[in-house]
This record gives structure tokens, sequence and C-alpha cells, in this order.
């Protein structure tokens, strides 16, 4: 892999990015417009920066952080301060749900989406099991056009989101 090549590392191996349709792209945009004016104050959002787990550091489709945005040791924000994780998944579905699926749980990541644009749906991962052979969530949710999703940052339900504001026109 060349120095221009995006990668991340999951696992610890690095892992090429896939790339970005427009679709994804849009549904990264709504992401952003729709959840940033609902966050309290004492977090905020961020798109496509890495985070640091156990084994990895996987650059999130969006996340919202719990802390400041000058805070220095949130540069590569630890499970600890990840309120939320935001994957968007077209041709990276099947990344997304077996590699960095486990490796979320594993960390302790207390909320996980997975916006399927495949599925058109929003899967919603929530009580990591670090301990299982297999990390994983014990809880998993699917919201489907026409549903309202919770927003939920530190237990705390902040909104209901139409499922349709955040995926892209069929």
């Amino acid at each position: 892999m060349g120095s221009e090549d995006r990668v991340e590392l999951l696992e610890g191996v690095l892992v090429r990015k896939m790339k970005k349709i427009d679709p994804h792209i849009l549904a990264t945009r709504r992401c952003r417009r729709i959840l940033v004016p609902l966050l309290p104050a004492g977090s905020f959002y961020e798109a496509d920066q890495p985070v640091s787990l156990l084994d990895s550091e996987p650059e999130p489709d969006g996340v919202i952080i719990i802390g400041s945005v000058d805070d220095a040791q949130l540069t590569r924000p630890s499970a600890a301060h990840l309120a939320l994780v935001i994957e968007i998944a077209d041709t990276s579905l099947s990344r997304d749900r077996k590699l960095k699926l486990p490796s979320y749980a594993r960390a302790g990541v207390v909320c996980y989406w997975i916006i399927n644009l495949i599925d058109r749906q929003i899967e919603v991962y929530t009580k990591p099991d670090p301990t299982a052979d297999l990390p994983t969530y014990l809880d998993r949710k699917i919201f489907t056009p026409g549903q309202r999703l919770p927003l939920v940052i530190e237990q705390k339900t902040l909104a209901e989101i139409a499922v349709d504001d955040l995926l892209p026109p069929a």
C-alpha cells in the first residue's frame, strides 16, 4: 500500500478503506445535519476520524464523543468517550457486521449504529458483551423507513429520529 492509500487498523491488521459512493456521502451529511443540533453540552460529533480501541483504530463514518472538542486527550478518543459509533454500510456491510462490530463490542462501545443502505434500515446495537468468544452486542434492533429510532446519549433519550431522514432517497 502506498502512502496515498486510505487504510484503517482493524484488529491489528491494516485494511484498505472502501470507496464511498454517492448514497454513502449523502447519508453521512444527513447524520451530521440531524444529530449535531440534538447533542447536549459536553459532547460533539465527528466524522471519518480515528478512534482508539483495544486492538484497532477504525475511522467510523460518525461518532458522538463525550467531552470537549478542545481536549487533547480526545484527539483519538477511546471507547470510554464514545456515546455512539455510526458506520454507513453499502459495500462495507459485511466488514461492518463481522469485523467492526466485534471490535466495538470488545472495547465496550455502548451503542453502535449501522446505517444499512443495502437493506434500507438502521441496525442499532446496544449492551456490548466483550467477554463472549466472539464479542458481540446482546441487544439488536432494526428500524425501517416509517419508523423513528431513539437517540440515546448517556442513558438519556434526547430525541426520536425518523429513519427516512437518515437514509438517502431510494
